[in-house]
């Protein structure tokens, strides 16, 4: 029963791939769809990072994964490489979680 789901959600990508490659180029072309296919991965990064920080389950909660939040939006802010945003965020969750 689980390689039948395993080869079925593969012929999904699949064809989920292949729709997308087979999307005409002048559709591509057109504005609209140039900002939307730029922006439709950054909303959904964005999503699984709200979900990741503020949940645990069902419940919405508020730790230290939102400073650590908090600062690296502000690293960013402040055009920080991006290791030095990935350890700044980390740092600032740990002792948070330390204290």
């Amino acid at each position: 029963m689980i390689w039948t789901a395993v080869l079925l959600a593969a012929l999904g990508c699949y064809l989920l791939k292949l729709g997308g490659l087979s999307v005409p180029p002048r559709v591509l072309e057109r504005p609209v769809v140039e900002r939307v296919a730029d922006l439709i991965p950054v909303a959904l990064l964005a999503a699984l990072v709200a979900v990741q920080v503020v949940g645990r389950g069902h419940d919405l909660v508020l730790d230290a994964r939102a400073a650590g939040l908090v600062v690296a939006v502000a690293l960013l802010l402040l055009r920080a490489p991006f290791l030095l945003v990935v350890f700044g965020a980390a740092l600032a969750a740990a002792l948070l979680r330390l204290l």
